[in-house]
């Protein structure tokens, strides 16, 4: 496969459809979490994003080859739906009762994707004669753990993802087509849906809640700290992230690019939405009381972590910013002990804290346009 540009290929509705499916992975995730805010419990929600996320990313890169447009296609996608759903359903016992479920689930999702990416030509065929193979390991990896008592539930779980991990570096990636509009705008959008779900997340939690003052307050600086998230990633940089991707001429570095960037880069931003979207949860109803240190540590880490994958995908794609978010994740985890004396504290400072790095960050490019404007002006007076 060659790579590709064209403009004209941009994100299907049907894709939009299935990221909606995608995303309620997030929802169960921060419920789960929330229901078990413990070491092991972040342990169990991260192996679980990182396999369901490169079956996502799995499927976007399928579709930016292999277009959703005949019955055929749209059907196998449905399948590709009903599979992911069915996995977000058994996410709170993945673990337990449910694992087997998860791990059939997952085995269709995968099936689904290696049938579907054969549409796309000869060389997907040799491609995933390599790739194929190990994404189904990975899945029955997944499904054995499911079957199988602890510890060996566990193992299976960590193997399966370094089995993926392997699977991105030995097929032969230079074979994938990309189009850089359609690629980064797919993971923009999963990414906005992300943080909205977040938000639905959050008030899951006022269902049994007062709505007195304090607890408006947590909500307005909750919607607060998921703006900020969304300007982290939206204000300039996904476009110049494209930019970067699409004049990546050399396909094996663009193919690399695109799984470190968007793949690995992306997992530890949306598992900090998932923490994030737990800690404020954890405030609901207890704006003016300490947090437990779980919860406090839920809120600024899940923020800190957001900040800290976006610097990684900043740095990867060599643009600037990463410094700035390095120093915000830093300053959001040294407010910590403040929710631990009052919960609306931290709440409140977090926001504070993004915003500072927002408005220091576009401070140069303000000066910038500045003198541009005065250097126009002048020139339009002198003619």
């Amino acid at each position: 496969m060659t790579t590709s540009d064209s403009a004209g290929i941009r994100v299907s509705t049907l894709e939009l459809f299935f990221d909606l499916v995608f995303v309620f992975t997030v929802t169960q995730l921060a419920d789960a979490l929330a229901h078990d805010l413990s070491p092991r419990g972040l342990i169990d929600a991260t192996l679980i994003l990182t396999v369901v996320w490169w079956m996502y990313s799995g499927y976007a890169w399928l579709t930016n080859a292999v277009a959703p447009t005949t019955t055929t296609r749209r059907t196998l996608l449905l399948a590709g739906m009903a599979g992911f759903l069915v996995m977000a359903l058994a996410i709170p016992e993945a673990f337990g009762a449910y694992g087997w479920i998860f791990g059939v689930s997952y085995l269709l999702v995968n099936v689904v994707h290696s049938v579907l990416f054969l549409h796309a030509g000869p060389a997907a065929v040799r491609m995933m004669r390599t790739l194929g193979p190990l994404n189904l390991l990975a899945a029955a990896l997944v499904l054995a753990g499911g079957l199988l008592p602890e510890p060996w539930r566990h193992l299976c779980w960590i193997a399966a993802p370094l089995v993926q991990i392997t699977a991105g570096y030995v097929h032969p990636a230079e074979m994938h087509s990309i189009s850089a509009g359609h690629f980064a705008e797919r993971h923009s959008l999963v990414m906005i849906i992300a943080i909205g779900e977040s938000i639905i997340a959050i008030g899951l939690g006022f269902r049994e809640v007062h709505l007195d003052g304090g607890a408006i307050l947590v909500a307005v600086l909750g919607l607060g700290i998921a703006y900020y998230l969304w300007w982290c990633y939206f204000a300039g940089d996904d476009k110049r992230a494209e930019h970067v991707l699409a004049g990546m001429s050399d396909p094996l570095r663009r193919a690399r690019l695109a799984l470190n960037a968007w793949g690995y880069g992306h997992v530890p931003m949306l598992l900090g939405i998932v923490v994030t979207a737990v800690g404020i949860k954890k405030t609901v109803g207890h704006a003016f009381e300490p947090l437990h240190w779980g919860p406090a540590f839920a809120l600024s880490g899940g923020v800190a972590l957001y900040l800290l994958g976006h610097a990684a995908f900043l740095r990867l794609l060599r643009l600037s910013g990463v410094w700035h978010r390095v120093a915000g994740a830093v300053l959001v985890l040294a407010v910590t002990p403040l929710g631990h004396l009052v919960a609306v504290a931290q709440l409140a400072a977090i926001p504070l804290i993004m915003a500072a790095g927002a408005i220091a960050e576009d401070l140069p490019r303000i000066r910038r346009l500045g003198m541009a404007e005065a250097i126009g002006d002048f020139g339009r007076n002198a003619s």
